[in-house]
């Protein structure tokens, strides 16, 4: 299991294929919505309780990660 497949599931089963938080039904979509909202995490995690605090470090940092290696390739 990868770092991508510790935090994030994609089922074909499960909403269709998108990508949620392991072991959940939530999309990971939500997260980023939240947070564009102006939400902050405890309001997300508060409205998401079966999504664990270390899942959506987990997934922030993967993304923060893939995002800096797509910069540094373009540069």
């Amino acid at each position: 299991m990868d770092v991508d497949d510790k935090y994030i599931e994609v089922d074909p089963e499960k909403l269709g294929g998108t990508p949620v938080f392991r072991g959940t039904r939530v999309p990971i979509k939500n997260l980023f919505d939240y947070l564009e909202g102006g939400d902050d995490l405890e309001t997300f995690l508060g409205d998401f309780p079966t999504v664990e605090y270390e899942q959506v470090l987990g997934v922030l940092e993967l993304f923060r990660v893939k995002l800096l290696a797509e910069y540094e390739v373009a540069a």
